[in-house]
């Protein structure tokens, strides 16, 4: 199948082995981490029976060590752990040896074998830990196993998408068919009303033929007139396939000036989305107290020059002192909702303001008395 990569193939093969590999390695490293620490933690006990002569070192060490790894189930799954401690001289602590002063029958001096445990740990105890995880053990058979079947399972599903991209690449080449046979079926039957109509035409020309030559041996002097009259529908029909020609590069004309329109239309809303930014910023750094609402500054970019001139003479004495601005009437008033005021300027020019809680003017509209219906719209929205 051709969505089933060789590589993932090839991956999916050598990925258990190599992730099994280093599995084991970190296991081994973390077991022998933990169990070296826990070790050196028990492995001498409680040392004073040792300093009192009760308890050699050598057994309280071989006690402790033994009793912790009897505690792990995990030793019993295929994990081994191989435990030395020696003194600075070498002297073997642990795993016991072959000791004849241990199997003496003769009772111990209790002074004696704590100077010798008091000698012994005097010349330091040196812990050795080395974990093996053995393969083909219960424990690394597991690891193996599972990696295995995340292995399969990555197959599996890498093949289940590969077999559903094939599916759904045969559904859309049936699909593709069944669209171009139905095209191809109405293409057939178009061809065959074509060849009806043909066949009328050549049916209806033969008629004519007929009828001319009937007309012809009728009366010879109507044969100007009827070849006149064929001229004239040739002539008809080249002139209608000269306008046809026509009204086609018209069209195509009128798409190429629908393109540029379109073209120039994007280049001038680009235009206005700059200015309206540029305007935005500079009204925003200019006048600190005040605030333009956006319908008000695209209602100042569609106004003339001379009235944006104007309009910004109003907006400065509004962020200096708002009782200079002569308000010629209020627009709302109503309950719960702040009062509008209109402000004229230019004549033709219109703007909206109201003052919020904290004395600071909003510009909520500017425009002229052209969009005075529009801008009162919106403000009966707010």
């Amino acid at each position: 199948m051709k969505y089933l990569s060789f590589k993932i193939f090839i991956l999916c093969i050598l990925l258990p082995p190599i992730l099994y590999i280093f599995s084991i390695q970190s296991m081994e490293s973390h077991l022998k981490r933990r169990y070296a620490k826990k070790i050196a933690d028990l492995y001498t006990g409680d040392t004073r029976p040792l300093f009192d002569g009760s308890v050699r070192l050598k057994d309280a060490i071989n006690n402790n060590i033994n009793r912790y790894l009897q505690s792990k189930a995990i030793l019993s799954w295929g994990v081994k752990a191989n435990v030395t401690v020696t003194t600075k001289k070498n002297t073997i602590l642990y795993p016991t040896v072959f000791d004849d002063e241990e199997n003496s029958i003769l009772p111990h001096d209790p002074m004696q074998i704590a100077a010798d445990n008091y000698n012994l740990m005097n010349e330091g105890l040196v812990l050795n830990v080395e974990v093996i995880l053995e393969h083909n053990t219960l424990l690394s058979n597991t690891i193996l196993a599972f990696y295995i079947c995340v292995s399969i399972l990555i197959l599996y599903f890498y093949y289940r998408g590969g077999v559903k991209k094939t599916r759904e690449e045969d559904t859309e080449k049936e699909t593709k068919i069944a669209r171009l046979l139905e095209s191809e079926k109405n293409r057939v039957s178009k061809l065959k009303n074509l060849i009806k109509v043909k066949q009328k035409l050549i049916s209806e020309i033969i008629k004519i033929k007929r009828k001319l030559v009937n007309e012809r041996i009728r009366a010879s002097k109507n044969e100007d007139d009827l070849i006149k009259e064929i001229v004239a529908l040739e002539e008809n029909i080249d002139e209608n396939i000269a306008l046809q020609k026509e009204k086609q590069e018209e069209i195509n004309a009128l798409k190429e000036k629908i393109k540029l329109f379109e073209k120039e239309r994007r280049k001038e809303n680009k235009q206005k989305t700059n200015s309206y930014n540029t305007v935005r910023k500079r009204l925003k750094t200019l006048y600190k107290n005040i605030s333009v609402n956006k319908r008000a500054i695209n209602g100042f970019l569609d106004l003339t020059d001379d009235m944006k001139i104007k309009g910004e003479e109003i907006i400065h004495k509004l962020n200096e002192d708002q009782d200079l601005v002569l308000v010629k009437r209020k627009v709302f008033g109503k309950k719960g909702r702040a009062t509008v005021h209109e402000v004229i300027f230019a004549y033709k020019g219109r703007l909206y303001l109201r003052k919020k809680k904290d004395s600071q003017v909003e510009i909520l509209a500017i425009g002229t008395k052209n969009t005075q219906v529009k801008d009162l719209e919106f403000l009966d929205n707010i």
